[in-house]
């Protein structure tokens, strides 16, 4: 399978300081994964140190025949995946 970094994302890289590695590493390391019913996203999720600190680190991506496209990453906010779990905004895939 192929992956591919959106223009978007890698414009979040460079704006965030994240290093280019750490979105293909979520996105193979992880073991929770999503359907965001907002965005029709899929997610993947992983904590893991940013910026010196460990935090739980989203990325969305789409699956396309043999490509997967990951699309942006952001740090989660305290509480941010309980939320959006909660209110049925991301579902858990298995």
């Amino acid at each position: 399978m192929k992956i591919e970094y959106s223009t978007h994302l890698r414009h979040r890289l460079a704006l965030r300081g994240i290093s280019h590695d750490l979105p293909y590493q979520i996105y193979v390391q992880s073991n929770e994964r999503y359907h965001d019913a907002e965005t029709g996203h899929s997610i993947a999720t992983m904590r893991t140190i940013l910026n010196g600190k460990m935090r739980e680190v989203m990325v969305a991506y789409e699956i396309e025949e043999q490509t997967v496209s990951l699309l942006t990453i952001h740090p989660l906010k305290e509480g941010q995946k309980e939320n959006r779990l909660k209110a049925g905004r991301w579902r858990r895939l298995e």
